[in-house]
């Protein structure tokens, strides 16, 4: 069973990223996520939303 969330780490593993860059999206408001205690959490099915719409995006400027 998956974890309800991922950790900075996990995210930046799935996205094929640096850590860093994932807190400068998450700061930026970007990437959304959430704090516990402290540290960035994110549900798995809002980054995979969030690459989603990133793509949709791409796609059309291609059209354009």
């Amino acid at each position: 069973m998956d974890s309800p969330s991922m950790t900075v780490r996990q995210v930046a593993n799935y996205l094929n990223v640096d850590t860093k860059t994932v807190y400068r999206l998450t700061q930026k408001g970007e990437l959304p996520g959430f704090k516990v205690a402290g540290t960035w959490r994110f549900k798995r099915e809002d980054v995979e939303h969030w690459i989603e719409e990133r793509k949709h995006a791409a796609a059309q400027r291609e059209v354009e």
